[in-house]
């Protein structure tokens, strides 16, 4: 069973009225070996009741007496069967609400060296998860950018922005940029994905509805979660922050703003931002202490606002989304980075605004610094993702030409980074494939009807992009043939190629084409029959990790419907093993 917790309504409460957790319920983790009718006798004694687990956690939401909160959450910790206990509790969103005039330009992009960085990095590719008060979708700056999300509290997809916050949120780490209009988010091309965890004006939100945004947004591929709430302290938001952590994502949390030393220590499991202001000093209203990693711009941060606005902002809420802007970047220069070297090389990066001093309470490792850590990031071996495709056009036979027999079809096509492939269609049927230019494929029309046809081609480069050509219409024109099937199939593996390198999950796709009726395609794995179709296409996803690394063989086989049938066998390589080579695997986060 998946629980959300509901928002209780305190806007009209007296302030000696406000409760800062939600009334008869407390968040209980019981440890792996205590079995579900032991764990409910443990909560019975104490007048406890199990309403089900979130989300992806073996955390329960427990119904307990209203005033006995947190008499039960202590008797609970105290239970060696239970790993924690602790309130559902309320947190406000990290802002300072801003008073100051509108300034020219944002200086936060400049002194954290943005645009330098986007010489090279725009975060292609690389999904942020915004868990807030949901964002506005009819904002010029954002509607773009946005996938579908979800409304955690609900329990739907409603993430219209109840309060505001989250759409400020939300232009600070990615808005559209270089679009002629509004401002620039840091990650110019980062999707944003919204999970509304709040239903109250106040954006205010329950620990339980966070973590189960941010199981959510791991498992909607979402590469970085940003929380501009003060979670640090929730076990249970720690919790789901190793879930995604574990899946191979970041989350970035706001510092808070008391001004204070909170006393809590690092936690490896977040990434959590103190607040500057335009001197580079750490600003007032901003937190510190041992479980600050990073500082980043936090004062009159120029954004998107609610209803197609644009305003100055501060708070630590605008510092943990422009860290969030940053790792984006780092992640999609190189996608295959460890969470651990992503925060590395985002907190080596950072500058030091100490003199001489690696790791501060203000600031931790330092002001993120955007352009170091993209050239960091290409110094151990990254490069920009490439997500541009082949561009190409058949020049040969022309619009209307009458062809016969057997037709060279000549194809040219570019790529910023290079083609690996060309395959032409016809009546979109696959004919064949070429590897190197000049890129020509052989057309046998006496295996086609006469009559028009049309001729089209796709290229490929190294990073999958698929680039599709225009459309040749020719008529043909052939003498009757023996109405007798001898010819096979045609059947090519287009990914891997032989003599690949593979490793982790691999996906394998076969085309296959025959001049009268295919019937089958199959692929086997070592002899192994582990997939079939009965059409031209097959896509495999094969899981590499339990094999031995060495030789191993995939092989294609395409059958029609009068029996002929053509194999085609590819030897691969699996080193399950690899890794890339971007140096110390640690997370960086020793404190000096």
């Amino acid at each position: 069973m998946i629980f959300t917790a509901t928002l209780v309504s305190i806007a009209q409460a007296r302030p000696q009225d406000i409760v800062s957790w939600k009334e008869g319920q407390i968040l209980v983790k019981p440890r792996a070996n205590v079995s579900q009718k032991k764990f409910k006798q443990i909560l019975k004694r104490k007048g406890g009741k199990s309403l089900g687990k979130l989300r992806k956690l073996n955390i329960h939401v427990v119904e307990v007496p209203v005033n006995a909160e947190s008499a039960v959450a202590r008797a609970l910790s105290k239970n060696r069967n239970i790993a924690f206990a602790e309130k559902d509790r309320l947190v406000q969103m990290a802002e300072v609400i801003p008073d100051d005039p509108r300034f020219a330009d944002a200086w936060h992009l400049s002194t954290v060296q943005a645009p330098a960085a986007w010489d090279v990095a725009k975060a292609n590719g690389v999904t942020i998860a915004v868990l807030d008060s949901g964002v506005d979708s009819l904002h010029p700056d954002l509607g773009i950018k946005l996938l579908p999300g979800w409304n955690s509290v609900s329990g739907n997809t409603n993430t219209e922005d109840i309060a505001g916050h989250g759409t400020m949120v939300a232009g600070t780490a990615a808005a559209a940029t270089n679009n002629g209009r509004g401002v620039a988010g840091i990650a110019w091309h980062a999707s944003i994905l919204p999970v509304r965890v709040s239903n109250s004006g106040t954006g205010a939100a329950y620990t339980s509805d966070i973590a189960n945004g941010l199981t959510w947004a791991a498992d909607n591929g979402a590469d970085v979660a940003n929380i501009s709430y003060q979670v640090s302290t929730s076990s249970t938001v720690i919790s789901a922050a190793k879930y995604m952590r574990g899946k191979g994502g970041l989350v970035v949390v706001a510092g808070g703003n008391n001004g204070r030393d909170t006393g809590l220590n690092d936690n490896p499991a977040l990434i959590v931002a103190s607040a500057t202001s335009p001197e580079d000093v750490l600003a007032d209203f901003s937190n510190y202490g041992d479980n600050i990693d990073v500082a980043a711009p936090g004062v009159d941060i120029l954004t998107t606002t609610l209803g197609g606005g644009y305003d100055f902002v501060a708070g630590t809420s605008f510092a943990s989304p422009a860290t969030a802007g940053v790792v984006a970047l780092i992640m999609g220069i190189n996608p295959s980075l460890s969470p651990d070297e992503v925060e590395s090389i985002l907190e080596q990066s950072a500058d030091d605004l100490v003199a001489g001093v690696d790791w501060h309470p203000y600031y931790g490792h330092g002001r993120i610094n955007a352009a170091a850590a993209v050239q960091m990031t290409l110094d151990i071996g990254g490069v920009p993702a490439d997500y541009e495709a082949p561009s190409l056009s058949i020049h040969s036979p022309f619009n209307n030409n009458t062809v016969s027999r057997v037709v060279p079809v000549d194809i040219t096509a570019q790529d910023n980074v290079g083609v690996t492939e060309v395959a032409l269609y016809a009546n979109g049927q696959l004919i064949g494939v070429d590897y190197s230019a000049p890129y020509q494929v052989d057309w046998d029309t006496t295996h086609v009807s006469d009559g028009p046809a049309i001729l089209t081609a796709r290229a490929y480069d190294a990073a999958g992009n698929e680039g599709y050509s225009n459309e040749v219409t020719v008529l043909v024109e052939n003498a009757p043939v023996d109405s007798l099937d001898s010819v096979p199939p045609t059947v090519n593996i287009i990914n891997p190629k032989n003599g690949d390198t593979v490793s982790r999950t691999v996906t394998i796709d076969v085309k296959a084409y025959d001049d009268v009726e295919l019937s089958r395609v199959e692929l086997y794995i070592d002899g192994q029959l582990m997939a079939s179709s009965v059409n031209g296409a097959l896509t495999y996803d094969w899981n590499t990790r339990k094999l031995g690394n060495g030789i191993h063989v995939i092989e294609a086989v395409a059958s029609d419907a009068a029996g002929n049938i053509a194999k085609l066998p590819v030897e691969l390589t699996v080193g399950k093993n690899a890794t890339n080579d971007s140096g110390s695997k640690g997370n960086g986060k020793g404190k000096k």
